[in-house]
């Protein structure tokens, strides 16, 4: 058997594995299945996610089923305005050994885990939010001095809520695009709302198990990495990100005429992997255009900001993402 039809086993053997654990997840999550996919998503592709909706649509639920059904060790902070940095990285405190020798000891903050629930996290001051930048980016954090690597993997799945606007600190652009995609949490619909009253008031919740183990994600990961791409994919991801920027040539005239400014290389380095997560997550092996367009908004919306006038007028980004989307398809459509 040569590399590539090891590869093609490896990857139907890791769809199979990803499969059992929507399943398991779904005896908990009743309704959200795009969101599951999304979140599950930005896991194999090894980043981070935030979430966006109302309060009691399962968000917190949904980050302690993914902690279990994956394997991991979750965390949770819940970002007041009073949250110092210490209170989530941990401090160094001074102890006297019984030798009457003085030394200081590390003591880990609630960041110190693999899955962390960051709940309204735009709750917190600046100065707090900056304290995750460094452990997002580079999985360690440094006190005093001295750096502290996190467990692998680390994720951390962020949550705000779009309506209470008082008392809230939004999240600076450098933080936001940190973030692999931006999940939008919605109401579930009657039936899933039916289901999901019936399951969670009775006298016993659902169950899950784990399906994965942190190695095991790792390595699923590192799989990913691996999965073919091709040109057409490459090259609809180039053309969607840069035709989003006002400055670029290629962008159209609503582009330039709403948006102040646009993704950066990052964005569509977060649609390279995750084309290929959606595509495992599918069943696939290996991603196609459809999968660029429908990760177009989750990757851009956050990523993206709306001039002055645009504002004025009531555009959305996430409008303006699904013109661009449709324009592009209607000239692969003429060509």
């Amino acid at each position: 058997m040569d590399k590539a039809e090891d590869l093609v086993g490896e990857i139907e053997a890791l769809g199979a594995r990803l499969g059992q654990a929507k399943q398991m997840i779904a005896r908990r999550i009743i309704g959200q299945e795009v969101v599951v996919e999304l979140v599950l998503s930005a896991m194999l592709a090894g980043g981070h996610a935030l979430l966006i909706g109302l309060p009691g649509l399962g968000k917190t639920r949904l980050v302690d089923t993914l902690s279990t059904v994956m394997g991991l060790d979750g965390g949770r902070i819940q970002f007041t305005p009073d949250l110092m940095p210490a209170d989530i990285l941990g401090s160094e405190v001074l102890e006297e050994g019984a030798d009457g020798a003085r030394a200081f000891r590390f003591l880990p903050g609630p960041i110190f885990c693999q899955l962390l629930l960051a709940d309204e996290i735009n709750r917190a001051s600046p100065r707090t939010q900056s304290a995750l930048l460094q452990a997002m980016q580079e999985h360690e954090v440094t006190i005093a001095g001295h750096a502290h690597k996190l467990a692998a993997p680390f994720h951390v799945l962020a949550t705000q809520n779009p309506i209470e606007q008082e008392g809230t600190y939004p999240l600076p652009e450098a933080q936001l695009d940190r973030f692999l995609l931006q999940v939008d949490v919605d109401y579930p619909d009657r039936d899933a709302e039916r289901d999901i009253l019936i399951a969670t008031t009775g006298a016993e919740d659902a169950g899950v198990e784990p399906v994965f183990a942190a190695d095991e994600l790792i390595a699923a990961q590192r799989l990913l990495r691996r999965m073919p791409v091709g040109e057409t994919v490459v090259e609809l991801i180039l053309d969607l990100v840069r035709a989003c920027r006002p400055e670029d040539a290629t962008a159209p005239d609503h582009v330039r005429d709403a948006v102040a400014w646009g993704p950066g290389p990052r964005a569509s380095q977060a649609l390279m992997l995750l084309v290929r997560a959606r595509a495992l997550l599918d069943g696939r092996l290996a991603p196609s255009p459809d999968d660029v367009r429908a990760l177009a908004r989750p990757v851009l919306v956050h990523r993206m900001a709306l001039g002055y006038a645009a504002r004025a007028r009531g555009d959305s980004l996430a409008g303006l993402i699904d013109r661009v989307v449709g324009s592009m398809n209607a000239q692969e459509a003429a060509a």
